[in-house]
């Protein structure tokens, strides 16, 4: 890979901290990373930063096991992506949320579940992670380290987004554009399917409606991530 294709990843990872920020899906917290184009056992995350400051100077390479060369502060929780890395090799970004409206059907017993034909990735029900199955009922619920990452990757299994009970979720792709649209519109979903709830409940897609619509708004995940990275590099609203 060139120095200029390495720079446009970097640049495409901010790009992606930015969008996601705008689009209230990370605040002060959570985070976006992309597995390294050169080598399938590392990834790019920025260090210990809110996301909104993210520049390129600010990424690191981090292996599959957290560890880095970089000597400045790493996130916490790194390990959803090196695990979810190392369980998936179809995976080349993962986004980590903490955003208000998933949580809710992470400690409810109404599933997430596709309602809108452009979230239609999300299926008949979104997995739910549950840290006490791993470490008990007195954990912080993150995850620090590569047991816990490894349990969350097994829970997400072959889904594109998975639930952490009482925490956030996580969404991925097989591109940063991917990644990113995928936690928009979970999160969105979520919103209406709780609005639909209120009123005399509502209809979910089939499986089959939604891979269908999946299948077909990848096919224009173009548009939609150029025109959030222009607005996000231009200060301008979503």
């Amino acid at each position: 890979m060139s120095t200029g294709d390495r720079l446009g990843v970097r640049e495409d990872l901010v790009d992606a901290n930015r969008i996601l920020v705008r689009h209230g899906i990370l605040d002060a917290f959570g985070h976006v990373s992309v597995r390294d184009p050169d080598d399938p056992s590392r990834f790019l995350i920025s260090r210990n930063l809110a996301p909104g400051l993210v520049t390129p100077d600010d990424i690191q390479v981090i292996g599959l096991d957290g560890t880095t060369a970089d000597d400045r502060p790493s996130y916490l929780e790194r390990f959803i992506h090196g695990e979810i890395y190392r369980a998936r090799a179809d995976v080349q970004a993962v986004v980590h949320s903490h955003s208000a409206s998933m949580v809710p059907f992470s400690i409810s017993r109404t599933p997430l579940q596709a309602v809108w034909h452009m979230a239609g990735f999300l299926g008949e029900a979104v997995p739910v992670f549950e840290i006490r199955d791993s470490v008990g009922s007195s954990s912080d619920l993150l995850i620090r380290s590569g047991s816990l990452g490894a349990d969350l990757a097994a829970t997400l299994g072959g889904a594109a987004v998975a639930l952490m009970r009482g925490h956030g979720f996580v969404a991925v792709g097989d591109s940063i554009p991917q990644a990113v649209a995928r936690a928009v519109y979970a999160d969105l979903n979520a919103r209406a399917q709780v609005t639909a709830g209120q009123l005399d409940g509502y209809t979910a897609l089939t499986a089959e409606e939604g891979a269908a619509a999946a299948e077909s708004n990848n096919g224009q995940l173009t548009r939609a991530w150029e025109i959030w990275r222009a607005n996000a590099r231009r200060g301008e609203s979503v």
